[in-house]
């Protein structure tokens, strides 16, 4: 029997090389976004083409409402987004988002009967995000197995993060392999209406970065 998996696909690279090898182990994938209130909507439709781009890929988009609490550059537009690198958890952190990102894939992984939920966290190139560490992982594995029927049952959903160790420039180059159109893709945090980047934002930077570690060529449109 072919395994399911709940893929959280947000538009950008990293999501689009996770989904990519999701489908090379021959998995049934199902794509998870979420119009959560952040500052522009150029990363779903990216997630909707990246998605698109793999035949056989359902894709849900979930609404939330993260700008009720705001805290963050990305959900409430008095804050403005940073364009040089900080010290510490960046103001472009989203509080909580990734463990309400992973409730929800959980609960969508339970209707769909899924064994697997994978997610493009990383603890390499990354922007110091807590939610984005091994120890925040671990801990929602744990709330698998007593948070859910199937955990209860004994059938734990697992938590899949295999990009976690991997610099951007590995992440580029497996996806690379594996046939990813980074041209889809949107990692901006301040992109225009079109998907155009910034290009000066700590995501545009470790994206260009990753592109010349890489040696691939860089696809990103910018403003």
């Amino acid at each position: 029997m072919v395994k399911r998996a709940v893929i959280l696909t947000s538009g950008g690279l990293d999501s689009a090389t996770v989904l990519a090898m999701a489908i090379a182990r021959g998995l049934e994938c199902y794509a998870l976004s979420f119009d959560y209130g952040q500052r522009h909507l150029s990363e779903l439709a990216a997630a909707a083409r990246v998605a698109g781009a793999f035949p056989g890929t359902e894709h849900k988009v979930v609404g939330l409402d993260l700008r009720g609490i705001g805290g963050s550059a990305l959900t409430d537009d008095a804050i403005d987004v940073p364009i040089s690198p900080t010290k510490g958890i960046p103001i472009t952190y989203v509080p909580a988002r990734n463990t309400v990102f992973l409730s929800i894939a959980l609960g969508w992984a339970e209707v769909l009967e899924a064994q697997e939920i994978h997610v493009g966290v990383n603890a390499v190139d990354y922007s110091g995000y807590p939610d984005c560490r091994p120890e925040f992982i671990d801990a929602f594995q744990s709330l698998t197995r007593v948070a859910t029927k199937a955990g209860v049952e004994g059938r734990p959903i697992e938590i899949h993060t295999p990009i976690m160790a991997m610099s951007k420039g590995e992440i580029i180059r497996a996806g690379t392999a594996l046939g990813v159109d980074y041209s889809l893709t949107v990692s901006c945090y301040q992109a225009d209406g079109d998907g155009n980047a910034c290009g000066l934002c700590d995501s545009c930077r470790l994206r260009k970065e990753g592109f010349e570690d890489a040696g691939v060529a860089d696809p990103t449109r910018y403003q």
